[in-house]
């Protein structure tokens, strides 16, 4: 009688999944179910509502508020970090030995706690009282805080994310650009290509793949803004900062509406989707070629 060999690679497999699951399948399809609904989270009774919280969106002045923060937020990041970082990048790519100095300098920021680096710059930075605005306002300009201006509140948020952002981004590129085969960088030089050519015809193709991926992690990422408008401005002055993150826990925590709430959960992972979607065709279509 023959014995059923085990399969271990499904029991290795099986932790992972059942993490995943949990944390975020499960999550995932109640914060489905709990948009149609008006459960305030506390209550044991969810009563169904079909697509009112939706139509309510819809006509939500602040909602599209926020779509539009999110939108200028990820162009925001699309570009200033983007071009730093790679500017930072090209420049180290030639400091070989102090490549390693620079690397950790830059990251500082980044490994700080959004907390601490929030408070930084609440109290150095834009504080009306003893930071740098403080101290232009004693010079005689007639200055305010960015973060109480609705005009330059959301810029002044996203300057903030930048600055923690941009050195993660350096290291990556940095990464990348180390990849490119030296023989193609020999005979660009030899042929006489400068920096800017080196840069757009031999390095540039060759980190395409890492620029794409970034490209596509930022604009998911922008989606998920939520711990610097939070702790800077909590979506003020006038909703001029809210984002969908903010929107969304102010809707669940602030006004006990966690089913409208999880309504705007899933505009973010519908944002999400289509940054991932557009990513795997450009991945699909680069193994072709």
């Amino acid at each position: 009688m023959k014995t059923k060999k085990i399969n271990w690679n499904y029991a290795l497999v099986a932790p992972a999944l059942l993490l995943n699951a949990s944390i975020i399948l499960i999550p995932g399809v109640m914060t489905v179910i709990y948009s149609f609904t008006d459960w305030n989270g506390l209550s044991p009774n969810i009563n169904f509502i079909g697509l009112r919280n939706f139509q309510e969106l819809f006509k939500d002045r602040i909602f599209f508020r926020a779509i539009q923060n999110n939108f200028i937020w990820t162009f925001m990041f699309l570009t200033i970090p983007v071009c730093i970082g790679m500017f930072a990048a090209m420049l180290l790519l030639t400091r070989k030995k102090t490549r390693s100095f620079y690397q950790v300098a830059f990251l500082i920021p980044y490994v700080l706690a959004p907390s601490v680096n929030a408070m930084l710059w609440l109290n150095i930075m834009f504080s009306p009282i003893s930071g740098v605005v403080a101290a232009l306002r004693n010079m005689g300009f007639d200055i305010s805080s960015p973060l109480a201006n609705i005009k330059t509140a959301i810029y002044a948020c996203a300057g903030v994310d930048i600055w923690h952002y941009w050195s993660y981004l350096t290291v990556i590129y940095l990464a990348a650009l180390r990849q490119t085969p030296q023989e193609q960088i020999e005979a660009a030089r030899v042929e006489g290509c400068g920096a800017w050519k080196l840069f757009r015809y031999v390095y540039l193709p060759n980190i395409m793949s890492t620029v794409t991926l970034m490209f596509v992690m930022i604009t998911i990422g922008s989606f998920l803004a939520f711990d610097y408008i939070k702790l800077l401005t909590g979506g003020g002055p006038a909703h001029a900062t809210q984002v969908l993150g903010t929107y969304a826990y102010s809707l669940a925590f602030g006004s006990m509406k966690v089913g409208k709430a999880s309504a705007v959960g899933l505009f973010i992972s519908f944002f999400g989707l289509i940054a991932s979607a557009v990513y795997t065709k450009l991945s699909r279509k680069e193994s072709m070629e």
